[in-house]
């Protein structure tokens, strides 16, 4: 077994390379990728860079170049669910991309010929992750989350991709990390951390939310690897 772990952003990463302390620094596609032996297993880490086509690239790379068999990705997302405020940890039953649009040809939004409006994330993970959150003392929120190429700041066009998808949250990365993952087999389990809800306040800093919900979940997914190793 190898686990890949992404993240979009080099904030994102830094605290797990911090935990493990000794890794190896592998340049590839134009990105850099770590690489490091955790209780006996061997790890894959990189961040991919923000947006559908970089995490693609990514997680192909990290499965067909560097062999991983199983995939973990955290990061940030926005809320569509009122439910949802700063700070919630939400995990993906299945995801979309809510961008993708050839409507004109009688599809659905979020549809390609031969694909599927959504693709389901690992159950035997996101169980996993349900332990690690009683562990933890955190409580985690399962739900849809919606993918495109936009930061979505329109308040319409969130709703519509709640009303449309059904989405609990919205990002740049995970739908497309989901495709590539089920396309190669690959178990994947994503967590997301909501960064901008309804509740958001003028005195909100997003640079220093990222800083403090990077190591939250460094901490959370080296504990989902620790319930992959002894499974």
């Amino acid at each position: 077994m190898k686990i890949a772990i992404m993240g979009a952003m080099p904030e994102e990463v830094a605290p797990i390379l911090e935990k493990l302390g000794e890794y190896s620094t592998i340049e590839y596609a134009g990105n850099k990728y770590y690489e490091a032996t955790y209780k006996g297993v061997e790890l894959v880490i990189a961040y991919s860079k923000i947006g559908k086509v970089f995490s693609t690239l990514t997680a192909t790379t990290m499965i067909e170049h560097f062999g991983a068999t199983k995939l973990l990705f955290s990061g940030v997302a926005g809320a569509i669910s009122p439910e949802l405020k700063v700070g919630d940890l939400i995990v993906a039953t299945k995801l979309s991309q809510h961008d993708l649009d050839i409507t004109a040809f009688g599809h659905p939004f979020g549809y390609v010929p031969e694909g599927a409006v959504f693709v389901e994330a690992d159950e035997a993970m996101i169980a996993m992750s349900k332990e690690v959150a009683t562990e933890m003392g955190k409580t985690i929120r399962e739900g849809i989350i919606a993918t495109g190429d936009q930061f979505v700041a329109n308040e319409e066009r969130k709703n519509w991709i709640g009303k449309e998808f059904g989405a609990d949250a919205l990002e740049m990365e995970g739908g497309s990390v989901a495709v590539v993952c089920d396309a190669l087999s690959v178990p994947f389990f994503i967590l997301r951390a909501i960064s901008d809800a309804a509740d958001m306040d003028a005195s909100f800093s997003f640079d220093e939310f990222l800083e403090t919900s990077a190591v939250e979940s460094a901490e959370f997914v080296m504990k989902m690897v620790d319930r992959l190793v002894a499974a």
